[in-house]
């Protein structure tokens, strides 16, 4: 839980440090929408989870669960900072913490999926929610300010990205295995999350002298990578990846992360009126989906044979004998639609 709360409250503030304009005021509103959306989301998870005696439990994983959903309604501010004010900032809490709550609740409990790390409920709900808010709240006298804030966002906060970054390879691996922790059973996520890391990481210093003036990647960059490689393993981190898996997946994510800024922001600027402040559509948005498509594949693996006693703790209905691989794949790929649906459906409304 501290390792999360860290994650949630250090990184994403630190994140968003970078716009010259309104930097600290965003830090303000990142523990804001924190403190309020911690509130909101342990009392609608305990109204959807509530017990047999009609109570809500509060404990460490319901803190947890309120930190993830927490992290969501963050990564959709990063789509809209310096565009809204704190008290929409909390009408957009309101909303996405509850929608997310509902597409977190469908995909865990109704249909079984496992995304324990996040890909889909995290990741890819709170991209693409912001963004679809953000482009009903488009400002075309916005364009050149917020390109003017890009150009600085590499070197008058350098020591925020620092931090930041610092923070983001000491505590996510042990967040995104948070929900995964079973006793003595081997912690798969911790595992593939650093091999992922470390590969999406170097991938970066390779792409960026390519793309870029610059002999080395800005700061911002490299975390930027470590953000989409989390994203890419919250589904499949828990998975047989296999520390090779986990660093092909890595690397090739940190290419994509690195060419959706260079090529797909612009397009999300001009063509769809999209203004992605901090750029979550490739650090979380399209890794989420890449996540979610690699947990697919992985759970194709999914028998007693190569996980073992962990085919239990991973797909309990497929290792009870209610449900076989296929149709778990098939829960998996089509948790996917089902959340961009609710993401952008919910975006469109809160916009």
């Amino acid at each position: 839980f501290r390792d999360v709360h860290v994650q949630v409250l250090l990184s994403f503030g630190l994140l968003v440090a970078f716009l010259s304009r309104c930097g600290p005021g965003s830090a303000a509103i990142i523990i804001l929408i924190t403190a309020f959306s911690i509130q909101w989301a342990i009392l609608i998870q305990g109204m959807l989870y509530f017990s047999l005696d009609s109570k809500i439990s509060v404990g460490a994983q319901s803190l947890v669960r309120a930190d993830f959903c927490t992290a969501a309604v963050l990564i959709s501010t990063g789509a809209l900072l310096g565009r809204v004010n704190p008290v929409q900032m909390l009408l957009l809490a309101l909303l996405e913490v509850t929608l997310c709550t509902l597409n977190e609740f469908i995909l865990l409990s109704l249909m079984g999926v496992s995304d324990t790390g996040g890909s889909l409920t995290v990741h890819t709900f709170g991209a693409y929610f912001g963004l679809m808010v953000s482009r009903l709240l488009y400002q075309p006298h916005k364009d050149k300010r917020k390109r003017e804030e890009q150009q600085d966002k590499g070197h008058q906060t350098g020591a925020f990205a620092v931090v930041g970054t610092i923070y983001l390879w000491i505590f996510w691996p042990s967040s995104i295995s948070t929900t995964t922790v079973h006793h003595n059973a081997e912690n798969w996520a911790v595992l593939n999350s650093y091999f992922s890391l470390v590969a999406s990481t170097v991938s970066t210093f390779i792409l960026s002298p390519l793309l870029y003036e610059e002999s080395t990647p800005r700061l911002v960059q490299i975390q930027d990578a470590t953000l989409a490689a989390m994203a890419v393993m919250g589904m499949a981190g828990e998975m047989l990846l296999t520390p090779f898996g986990a660093l092909i997946a890595g690397f090739l994510v940190g290419l994509i992360s690195s060419l959706g800024f260079r090529f797909f922001t612009p397009v999300l600027h001009s063509k769809l009126k999209i203004q992605d402040t901090c750029g979550v559509h490739n650090t979380h948005g399209l890794p989420g989906v890449l996540g979610a498509l690699l947990g697919t594949l992985l759970t194709l693996l999914a028998t007693a044979d190569t996980f073992g006693y962990r085919l239990e703790l991973v797909f309990p209905l497929v290792a009870q004998g209610s449900r076989t691989v296929t149709d778990q794949a098939l829960m998996q790929l089509g948790a996917l639609p089902l959340t961009l649906l609710l993401a952008t459906l919910g975006g469109c409304i809160t916009g």
